[in-house]
């Protein structure tokens, strides 16, 4: 088993935040995402930016992986040390985590897994007639996804009994539409397509798990979705109209004059879409001051700051 440097796979130093995990992760998902991507091995990297993002974004799991990082190298054999007992341990069902992943975590490997109904033993009275395994697995989509009317492929793998007893598996591929509303973290039931049932017994059925793919401008509360816009001073001061983007166009925005930073304004029914309609899109200003001011701007900054009489720390005298 390969020791995986998740810290690497994800272009971050050791000591990084949990901004700047969520941040690499972002860019990392939507250039790698099979959908989009025109990498050679690019599920190969989705796959493994998602295993990282896992293992770094949890503090439990992260403190759990430091402590192991030490007896490890990239691309070298590992084994957990003698009596490592993982603590955060846990049912990754649906989720495609490599061998090294569930050595340090606990779980269990592979795309496609049997949900707990489907689990225990089976008496020899209904062996010869058996349901189907049900199947869970994760389906990452980008949010602009859930706001289109189309279906999506995706293949998994089915866990499969021959006559004789012995398990293998098989790939199946299928076309699904995403619901309207669905959001991150629902489940989706197809019935009948999980693993064939043994002898006459029925299918299982298949449960996708929707993870909605973090963006890089937006962030998502239920149906709404918030955008940081930066503006410029003079924008703030005077008013101004703004090009905003949303998920599917650009909107001219209006700031007003003596805007404050820090600001939240509503843009009602630009969120993702609800199965009534649709979520609200918040702007949150940031006034941005230039990096660099030449003489010119510097002069009439000195003239604002002779003739105004504002003080922004008022409030700090009371």
């Amino acid at each position: 088993m390969e020791f995986k440097d998740y810290y690497d796979i994800l272009g971050i130093k050791p000591d990084a935040d949990k901004k700047a995990i969520k941040t690499a992760y972002r860019r990392l998902a939507r250039k790698y995402h099979p959908d989009v991507s025109k990498e050679h091995d690019a599920e190969k990297q989705f796959k493994e930016v998602s295993e990282a993002y896992e293992a770094l974004s949890d503090e439990g799991k992260r403190a759990e992986y430091d402590q192991l990082r030490q007896y490890g190298r990239k691309g070298e054999s590992f084994q957990p040390p003698p009596g490592w007992n993982p603590a955060g341990g846990g049912d990754f069902n649906g989720t495609d985590f490599s061998d090294f992943f569930s050595s340090i975590f606990g779980g269990g490997g592979g795309q496609a897994h049997q949900s707990r109904s489907a689990r225990g033993s089976t008496s020899s009275e209904d062996m010869f007639s058996r349901r189907g395994q049900d199947v869970e697995i994760d389906m990452p989509i980008f949010l602009e996804d859930t706001l289109k009317d189309e279906a999506k492929t995706i293949a998994y793998q089915l866990p499969h009994f021959d006559e004789s007893g012995r398990q293998n598996e098989l790939k199946k591929t299928l076309k699904v539409k995403i619901p309207k509303g669905v959001n991150h973290g629902e489940k989706i039931r197809l019935k009948g397509q999980g693993a064939p049932g043994f002898g006459k017994g029925p299918a299982g059925d298949l449960y996708i798990h929707i993870k909605l793919i973090p963006h890089p401008l937006f962030d998502v509360s239920g149906h709404d979705l918030t955008l940081t816009l930066p503006i410029a001073p003079w924008e703030a001061a005077l008013g101004a109209k703004v090009a905003v983007p949303t998920l599917t166009t650009q909107i001219n925005l209006s700031i007003a004059a003596g805007s404050q930073a820090g600001q939240k304004l509503r843009v009602k029914g630009k969120g993702l879409a609800t199965k009534t309609g649709h979520g609200d899109l918040f702007v949150i200003l940031k006034i941005v001051m230039p990096k660099t001011i030449d003489e010119s701007s510097k002069s009439l900054w000195q003239e604002l700051a002779s003739k105004s009489n504002f003080n922004p720390r008022t409030d700090l005298k009371k």
